[in-house]
């Protein structure tokens, strides 16, 4: 009986990137049995605030709170020691194979391919999407505005999100130049580290015989992991222009905060409580 009540109040987050990650956390934080469905090769930049992270490493943690990845051997048993634990598992299932069976109250979509992947209104009585891709009513029940702006973490009840620019957020009056997108195809061996503080046209990884150059000074803010397979034009690092915001490459962004919070009003505005 506790294991079919710990089911029907599942709130399953597919993806656990940066962004995915606010979301988790805030949704646990909150006292919500939280379960991950990640693909099996995440290309997460930030990657000391993913969960998703755990599908290399085992676990991950962030801001205190530790992610498990678990098999697909009895998953159920395995969530259930995970929230005894008050950790937070993580399941690799790129397609959302599982879903059907583990009957969550609500499906997040929180990968964020600026498209929607397989996510429809089948899966769970309540479902969410977040960004461009969903069209709230569609396939899926809400979605959750990303672009950064006054709109930031509403919800949309008809219709959909902006779509994607391609243009990342100004931090210190530097947009697109803080984004460095792979110069070539190849593995990713990293020189440098999250939280390095670099200089302009610094070598901060080799893509095989291929150097990539910072385009402006600061810190490292994401960098994809070393060993990592990319093509050209792959989004791989993030340099915050502010060396001082050092602590940032560790915390949770205002971003990420923002959308949680809308993901929550949500689940509470149609009756879904821990």
């Amino acid at each position: 009986m506790r294991m079919e009540l710990t089911k029907n109040k599942m709130i399953l987050v597919r993806g656990g990137g940066d962004l995915a990650t606010g979301v988790i956390h805030k949704l646990h934080q909150c006292g919500y049995h939280v379960l991950i469905l990640e693909c099996d090769r995440p290309s997460a930049i930030r990657r000391h605030v993913a969960f998703c992270e755990a599908v290399y490493d085992g676990t991950s943690a962030v801001e205190g709170v530790v992610c498990k990845h678990i098999t697909e051997n009895n998953i159920l048993a395995q969530c259930e020691r995970c929230w005894e634990e008050g950790e937070i598992p993580l399941l690799t299932d790129t397609e959302g194979k599982h879903i059907h069976e583990l009957a969550p109250a609500a499906v997040v979509d929180a990968i964020l391919a600026k498209k929607n992947l397989g996510t429809d209104r089948t899966m769970a009585p309540l479902t969410v999407g977040l960004g461009p891709g969903f069209t709230a009513g569609e396939d899926v029940d809400y979605v959750i505005e990303t672009m950064r702006g006054h709109n930031l973490g509403r919800i949309i009840r008809e219709g959909s999100a902006l779509p994607n620019t391609g243009v990342p957020g100004v931090i210190a009056g530097i947009g697109k130049e803080r984004v460095i997108h792979s110069p070539a195809a190849g593995v990713m061996k990293n020189i440098s580290h999250i939280a390095d503080i670099v200089k302009k046209d610094q070598v901060i990884a080799m893509i095989g015989e291929t150097p990539v150059k910072a385009a402006i000074s600061g810190v490292i803010r994401g960098l994809i992991r070393d060993g990592y397979p990319v093509f050209q034009g792959m989004k791989i690092a993030d340099i915050d222009p502010r060396a001082e915001q050092k602590k940032n490459c560790f915390t949770i962004s205002d971003k990420a905060r923002c959308i949680a919070g809308g993901v929550l009003e949500v689940l509470l505005s149609q009756g879904i409580r821990p």
